[in-house]
């Protein structure tokens, strides 16, 4: 038996973590094609990129706010968006095909974490937001869904403070979640 040999890949991963405070920073547009291009690389049975990624930055995130708040029943917007200087949504888009919905959905949640680990190995702090308000009226409305997506939720995205903490998750214990079939 040969031991595995630690990868950038597996260290990319292995310290992955959320970074719920960021700074004002966010990746350029040309970043993001580059890591939205290669995230989409992901396993996806027919190939049928059963996914999008919506970016909102600057007053998008304010409308976003409006219609968190109107989800809710709030009467004054959310600021829950303003706390990244730049907010993916991600959608997946269900094609009428054999592959089943289910599965497309996991090919569009397997993206966004593509996407999440992607920006963490290049620098960038993100936190995945995830609720009940990903499958509100105004919520959808305000990102302009079609029949047939839905909304996973957003990545907020930013830079990684200088002064916060290095701490990172425990680590799984694989034992307790790798079995053989009985």
């Amino acid at each position: 038996m040969t031991e595995l040999v630690e990868s950038t890949v597996l260290a990319a991963v292995a310290g992955r973590r959320s970074w719920s405070k960021v700074t004002d920073a966010a990746p350029t547009q040309d970043e993001l094609l580059q890591i939205v291009g290669a995230a989409g690389r992901v396993a996806d049975h027919s190939s049928l990129r059963p996914w999008r990624i919506i970016t909102l930055r600057g007053d998008d995130r304010v409308k976003l706010g409006r219609a968190l708040a109107k989800a809710e029943g709030d009467s004054k917007p959310s600021t829950k968006p303003m706390r990244a200087p730049l907010v993916l949504a991600v959608v997946v888009s269900v094609k009428k095909s054999k592959v089943p919905a289910w599965e497309q959905e996991a090919t569009a949640a397997g993206v966004a974490h593509m996407v999440s680990l992607l920006l963490d190995d290049a620098g960038w702090g993100v936190f995945w937001r995830t609720g009940s308000a990903t499958r509100a009226k105004a919520v959808r409305k305000a990102h302009g869904l079609k029949k047939g997506e839905e909304l996973l939720g957003w990545l907020y995205v930013g830079g990684k403070p200088a002064n916060a903490r290095a701490g990172r998750r425990k680590v799984v214990n694989a034992k307790a979640h790798l079995s053989a079939m009985p």
